[in-house]
């Protein structure tokens, strides 16, 4: 059931305007200062999963909750973990692949 919801979620984020993370600087600015204070408290992965489930439920509060937001949140976590793993975890791989070699 769970990765029926999570790809109609993708289907719902892939058809909006705008659906990648890379969003324009001066946007990020507004972001940028309460991240970072938060990222100051976050220290185990309980921290961290605490502060991102907060988070969306804080929007699902704000937007209503109805499919259509809980779909725009489950991309949005789905899109986020996509792009880390694009962004940070696969060359971190590739490198230590690189050092120690393949399998």
């Amino acid at each position: 059931m769970g990765n029926i919801i999570v790809k109609c979620a993708v289907k719902v984020w892939q058809k909006q305007e705008n659906n990648m993370p890379y969003i324009p600087e001066y946007d990020r600015e507004r972001f940028q200062m309460p991240l970072n204070l938060l990222c100051d408290f976050i220290e185990t992965a309980g921290e961290m999963n605490y502060c991102i489930s907060k988070l969306c439920h804080l929007v699902l509060q704000k937007k209503g909750l109805k499919y259509d937001n809980i779909a725009f949140v489950l991309a949005a976590l789905e899109g986020a973990k996509l792009e880390f793993y694009r962004s940070v975890a696969a060359p971190y791989e590739n490198k230590k692949m690189a050092e120690n070699g393949d399998i």
